[in-house]
């Protein structure tokens, strides 16, 4: 049976989709959680629904793309818990489907920020915190987008690919101290990140080419469907598992 009983796990993104599934489903088997995100509302909704049911949570405000913030939600684990175990790294953002020639660096740098340097920075504050405790578990909420070129535009894209890196360097380098890390290459799923852009501002020309391989998805995942396959990375039942890229996608990419 998987478990998490007595394990203390950090999630972002926790107001919504797929980290608030993380956040219900952890608890549910036995996890401490600290739940960061930046929406303070949804923050609020999560924590309060889990302190209603009888699980030990704490709630962190902040914004991954900032170091101070990052810093602050590991630090947060340890003073309310006194270790870590676990960090999903799942808060992300999306891009407008545009190509490189289309692209502005404010996107850029926004989507780079939050997929790429947020879990980087909160990686980095964990790991020596991790080793205290004689290892621990880093589940990265990657995409499909991150296998290959048709599934978003160039920003997000690239921070996929580079998210994929930094899981496979933190596996090896510290496979020795007892931490793993893994990625999700994350498929369709049914969640608001679409929510954190402009829909009317979506590239045209783009979204209608990458409309051809959208066209292959087999079908929408639900936000627990991630969940649960975080919480087997998670556990000690995958305890053989280091520097994976596991699909959940359907299918999509099967072809």
């Amino acid at each position: 049976m998987l478990t998490l009983e007595g394990k203390v796990a950090i999630i972002t993104g926790a107001g919504s989709g797929m980290g608030r599934s993380m956040a219900q489903i952890f608890s549910a088997q036995g996890a401490k959680i600290v739940a960061a995100d930046w929406n303070q509302e949804s923050l609020e909704g999560i924590v309060a629904e889990l302190r209603d049911a009888g699980r030990d949570v704490v709630g962190v405000q902040g914004d991954v793309s900032k170091r101070e913030d990052c810093e602050r939600i590991v630090a947060s684990a340890v003073d309310a818990y006194g270790r870590l175990d676990v960090l999903c790294n799942n808060a992300g953002v999306m891009d407008l489907n545009q190509g490189v020639a289309e692209l502005e660096d404010e996107m850029w740098n926004r989507v780079m920020g939050i997929n790429v340097y947020g879990p980087m920075c909160l990686t980095r504050a964990a790991v020596p915190e991790m080793i205290k405790g004689g290892g621990g578990s880093i589940v990265n909420s990657g995409s499909v987008a991150g296998q290959g070129g048709a599934a978003a535009g160039a920003a997000y894209t690239v921070s996929k690919h580079a998210l994929k890196g930094l899981t496979r360097s933190t596996a090896y380098i510290y496979a020795h101290d007892g931490i793993r890390c893994n990625l999700i290459a994350i498929g369709a799923v049914e969640t608001n990140i679409m929510q954190s852009v402009d829909p009317t501002k979506m590239d045209p020309k783009a979204s209608e080419r990458l409309q051809k391989w959208y066209g292959m998805i087999p079908w929408q995942l639900k936000p627990e469907d991630i969940a649960h396959v975080a919480l087997f990375l998670a556990s000690d039942e995958a305890k053989g598992i280091n520097g994976a890229v596991l699909a959940t996608d359907a299918g999509w990419t099967s072809a």
